[in-house]
Order: structure tokens, then C-alpha cells, then sequence
């Protein structure tokens, strides 16, 4: 098992910025992608960025021109830099990776941490 611990987040105002910690430990051997997704009260969760070890990035259509995604490999640790944020940003984000296993697929979460864009 792969485990996230995030470190973040917060209440900010509209336009400031944030960046977003998240770091895997335990078995993280086969990690092949790791990124962000949110959701908002009411609302799904939705992707904000991924990107797989190759530097391949997707970035879902909120975040595209103010968020960016980087990675340390070595580390384990996926970052994500908020920047203009919006009221409609304020959700609760969680940190995501994608491993390879001998079983195929695994996917593991973060426990979420809470970003308030406050106008």
C-alpha cells in the first residue's frame, strides 16, 4: 500500500496563490503517475492535473493556464501550484497515484486537504 500525506491548502483570497504538498511513502515502487483532483460541495470529483513519470501532464480544464503540476521523482512527491485563485476553486483536494502491480492498476488518495478562496 502506497501512503499520501498532503500538506497545504487553506483560506486564501481571490487572485492570491497556493501550493500544494503531497508526498507517498510505503510501497511507492511502480508509482507511474501522481496528480490532484477536487470536489466541491454537491459537486463530483473532478481532475486538476496529472502527470505520469514520463513528464506527460493533463491538466483538467480548470486549472489550465493558472495551475501547474511538478513532481519530484526521487522523492515521491507531487506538487501543485495554484495561482489567481477563484471562488469556484474552493474545494477539498486530494492527492492521487497510480501504481503498477503485479495485480495491474492500483490507485491510492490522499486524505484530502481544504482550500477556501474567500472574494
Amino acid at each position: 500500500q502506497v501512503q499520501l500525506v498532503q500538506s497545504g491548502g487553506g483560506l486564501v483570497q481571490a487572485g492570491e496563490s497556493l501550493r500544494l504538498s503531497c508526498e507517498a511513502s510505503g510501497s511507492t515502487f511502480g508509482i507511474n503517475a501522481m496528480g490532484w483532483f477536487r470536489q466541491a460541495p454537491g459537486k463530483q470529483r473532478e481532475l486538476v492535473a496529472i502527470q505520469s513519470n514520463n513528464g506527460q501532464t493533463t491538466l483538467g480544464e480548470s486549472a489550465r493556464g493558472r495551475f501547474a503540476i511538478s513532481r519530484d521523482i526521487v522523492k515521491n512527491t507531487v506538487y501543485l501550484q495554484m495561482n489567481d485563485l477563484k471562488v469556484d476553486d474552493s474545494a477539498v483536494y486530494y492527492c492521487y497515484v497510480q501504481r503498477s502491480t503485479g495485480l495491474g492498476l492500483q490507485s491510492s488518495w490522499g486524505q484530502g486537504t481544504q482550500v477556501t478562496v474567500d472574494s
